[in-house]
């Protein structure tokens, strides 16, 4: 089958939030604007970066180096912090109230709480074979919150494990 000729945009998409246990607990993210990014792919999956040599100016060798580790974004409208019983993001991303059962997605790897990122990417209804998918995995977040009209949450992480399109 050929390529989409379909442009997607920020309404087609959905994200979702999932710990690491055998069933995975998921969060479809509540109220997200449509404008997650992820910076720092390269061709490889552990990317590195790289090292320029020079002799007297000029360019003698470039290297790999130390490795690089893409990063990912996104924000969402804030409607509640915290539930006992409810999901909320905030929630998922602290592992506290309804979320404080989580485990990490890279438990073997130490003791950093990581999470996985799915953007889902609206395709069938748009005559294409099949949704595509971003899928980044141990991802170790951070969060903001803004007052504002609305008030948001702005979710930014490393992801340290692998990322996998469809």
């Amino acid at each position: 089958m050929t390529a989409s000729a379909i442009v997607k945009h920020f309404t087609d998409g959905v994200i979702t939030v999932a710990d690491g246990t055998g069933s995975p607990v998921t969060l479809v993210v509540p109220l997200s604007v449509g404008d997650l990014s992820i910076s720092g792919l390269a061709k490889d999956a552990k990317a590195r970066a790289t090292n320029v040599y020079e002799v007297r100016g000029a360019v003698s060798s470039l290297r790999r180096g130390a490795r690089e580790y893409p990063t990912v974004s996104f924000s969402a409208q804030l409607a509640d912090l915290s539930d006992a019983t409810d999901q909320t993001l905030v929630d998922f991303l602290k592992k506290t109230g309804s979320y404080a059962a989580n485990i990490s997605t890279s438990v073997a790897a130490g003791d950093v709480y990581t999470v996985k990122i799915t953007l889902t990417i609206e395709g069938t209804d748009l005559g294409d074979s099949a949704d595509h998918t971003i899928v980044m995995n141990d991802v170790d977040v951070r969060f903001a919150i803004a007052e504002g009209e609305p008030n948001t949450v702005t979710v930014e992480g490393t992801i340290y494990g692998n990322v996998t399109f469809t």
